[in-house]
């Protein structure tokens, strides 16, 4: 009955009923094809860029150009980092007003800010911060076509920490990502040597709940970027995994990682290499209201979602498992940021998967080490596929894009983070959601 009446709502008489009574189709969003560089056609800036940003986006192979009348783009980038009084935030007003009718379907919208904590100044730190509140408003107005607005802070002038997440957020690997902040630290490498085709190149991933879904586009993604794939999954998913894993000539290890031997498992997989990619995936929903819920419910859930991953990077620090730069990275939920009625063990898990990567963020702070999480919005997931059909569609369109995201746009987002260019990326949580209205 569910899938009749989504094929029925899809048809072309169902989008005519509708449109009829004024609720608009979804837009049409581009998503990555393996373009190089990421950034396709040429970036529309708002004035010539300073030295250290153009060095920046000759280090990215990118062409750009100040914003011509008469021309369309994919990119454009405002440079509002040197804004320092509320009078200059019309830098903001007039660049858009004229770029509205520059920007292709599904473009992509960078602003660069100074980290308000960095600013010189009172007034300067809130002209930073407002900048905040422009981008989530501007990516809410222009999320019916598809395009997407982001703001990067940067810690000082941009130089080539900037480079990988510029890149990510003006191209289509980032399509399901709009109206988020992005913090850009310091870190002392930068990309003179990055390869945009292949940026993973020799180095080692492993994907926990690898088999299916999610997990399984996050290791297509990885080693599609260039990784030998580790993917893990608990036994009875063994041949789904395996099936997973044998296109991309990786290595399958079925067990459970809440196990006392999960960590030995992984470990021996490795077989006496260092781990330099890890993806905490794996995890589990229980859903009661809190009235109605057992005990092991709440208890596997938090035993998957959150102690399994503490516990195993925890281990594989301990036995020097992990690369000295080795890049870590969870899956949190915007369940877990604004909560659900009837998820009290899951967000409670999800929020906490999210103070984990702030806090051991701090730790690892100018080791070389990162960690960083994705909090998925509505994904189109077997999982999601067995809600209801109209709670279903109602989960697609609560958020600026009115569409529910792949599993591509959250593994993309992982890719982020797995980058060696990705280094100034510390205790982020991007949210992969298309500008969820929920806990917005």
């Amino acid at each position: 009955m569910s899938q009749m009446l989504e094929r029925l709502f899809y048809s072309k008489m169902g989008q005519s009923l509708l449109s009829a009574m004024g609720v608009k189709p979804a837009p049409e969003v581009n998503r990555y094809q393996g373009e190089i560089p990421w950034a396709s056609g040429t970036i529309a800036l708002a004035e010539p860029p300073s030295s250290e940003l153009a060095h920046v986006l000759d280090l990215c192979d990118s062409k750009y150009e100040v914003l011509k009348d008469g021309e369309r783009y994919n990119s454009l980038l405002i440079d509002a980092s040197g804004y320092k009084t509320v009078e200059d935030l019309n830098g903001l007003k007039h660049f858009f007003q004229l770029a509205m009718s520059a920007m292709n379907r599904s473009a992509h919208i960078v602003i660069l800010g100074l980290n308000p904590e960095t600013s010189g100044s009172v007034e300067q730190a809130s002209v930073m911060t407002a900048l905040n509140g422009f981008t989530r408003s501007l990516a809410k107005e222009l999320g019916r076509k598809g395009i997407t607005a982001n703001v990067l802070y940067l810690e000082s002038k941009a130089d080539g920490n900037l480079c990988v997440p510029l890149m990510y957020f003006l191209s289509n690997r980032a399509t399901y990502v709009t109206g988020q902040p992005i913090y850009v630290g310091t870190h002392e490498n930068t990309v003179e040597s990055h390869s945009w085709e292949q940026p993973l190149k020799g180095k080692i991933a492993l994907v926990t709940g690898a088999a299916q879904g999610i997990g399984a586009a996050i290791a297509e993604t990885l080693a599609r970027d260039g990784a030998t794939i580790i993917g893990l999954d608990i036994p009875p998913a063994k041949e789904a995994l395996e099936k997973t894993l044998a296109p991309l000539n990786g290595i399958s290890v079925a067990t459970d990682i809440t196990s006392e031997e999960a960590t030995a498992d992984i470990e021996k997989a490795l077989a006496g290499r260092n781990l330099d990619i890890l993806v905490h995936n794996a995890g589990v929903t229980r859903d009661k209201t809190l009235s109605k819920m057992p005990d092991h419910f709440w208890d596997m859930t938090l035993n998957i979602n959150l102690t399994a991953p503490l516990k195993i990077t925890q281990q594989l620090e301990q036995n020097h498992s992990l690369s000295h730069e080795a890049r870590v990275i969870c899956i949190s939920s915007i369940s877990g940021l604004a909560g659900n009625v009837g998820q009290t063990n899951y967000s409670a898990s999800k929020s906490g998967v999210a103070g984990y990567v702030r806090e051991q963020a701090k730790k690892w702070n100018g080791s070389g080490k990162t960690i960083n999480a994705i909090a998925p919005g509505f994904i189109e997931t077997q999982m999601t596929d067995q809600i209801p059909f109209m709670t279903r569609e109602m989960g697609r369109r609560m958020n600026s894009l009115s569409q529910g995201g792949k599993p591509q746009d959250v593994a993309e987002g992982v890719a982020l983070f797995a980058q060696p260019g990705s280094g100034a990326l510390n205790g982020q949580v991007l949210r992969v959601c298309g500008q969820s209205l929920i806990g917005a």
